[in-house]
């Protein structure tokens, strides 16, 4: 399983939660602490996209090795979401696989896998376009929920309904699959709980949702499995999916 984090408050550097907190998210990419059978460390790719923007930065490989991004992570954001990437058995390793991914208005993160890919959601992806399917960013489960996501959001659609949508009709046609979502615009974090973790932290006019707490503080508190969060620094509703 992979891990991911997004934040939304005033602006702070983006190395406070991918290096400086005592369970960043570096320390997360080689010594998770809830993987839950879904694999023991994450070091197929990682990625971090933030606001005003968004600016994206993903690269396969391993978090820690990267000296550009070290140095990138002084840049100051008032959202941002990042992802460490462990790969499902036969899928690329490749930058363009790695979350985020990302239009021009949102950032999505996708903790987990589709069972039985790809024969489970041909019905899913015959609700594209073959343009959509042909400029898919990588040949993934992540990148094909991303893209009809994508596709819902742009009618306007609510994002937590949509989400939510999107994790029953996928649940439906695969019932094991892990479907832990993140997704934010900079206004608003929206994310689901379908088999693994998502822990909320809220601080002031600040919030942060990641897959592990990044430190002690008791303030952080854990949305229920099968619920869909959405939070802006003032109010966090949570809700079964």
């Amino acid at each position: 399983m992979c891990r991911h984090l997004a934040y939304l408050g005033p602006a702070l550097p983006l190395a406070r939660l991918l290096y400086d907190a005592p369970h960043s998210l570096e320390r997360q990419s080689y010594a998770p602490g809830d993987m839950r059978a879904g694999g023991t460390v994450n070091v197929d790719g990682y990625g971090v996209g933030w606001f005003p923007g968004p600016v994206r930065y993903r690269r396969a490989g391993t978090l820690w090795s990267d000296a550009n991004l070290r140095e990138l992570a002084s840049t100051e954001a008032t959202a941002f979401l990042a992802a460490v990437r462990s790969a499902t058995a036969g899928m690329p390793v490749a930058d363009a696989a790695c979350a985020p991914f990302a239009d021009d208005k949102w950032l999505f993160s996708h903790n987990g896998r589709v069972d039985g890919w790809p024969y489970t959601v041909e019905g899913l992806a015959k609700t594209l376009d073959v343009t959509d399917l042909l400029t898919m960013d990588a040949p993934t489960d992540s990148a094909l929920l991303w893209t009809v996501l994508r596709r819902r959001l742009e009618t306007g659609k609510n994002p937590a309904q949509t989400l939510v949508e999107l994790v029953r009709e996928v649940t439906d046609a695969a019932p094991k699959s892990r479907l832990n979502f993140l997704l934010t615009n900079g206004k608003v974090l929206v994310g689901t709980t379908w088999t693994h973790a998502l822990w909320v932290l809220e601080k002031g006019q600040s919030v942060t949702l990641a897959s592990e707490p990044l430190d002690d503080d008791p303030d952080w508190w854990e949305i229920p499995d099968r619920h869909v969060v959405t939070a802006v620094p003032s109010t966090v509703e949570v809700r079964p999916v």
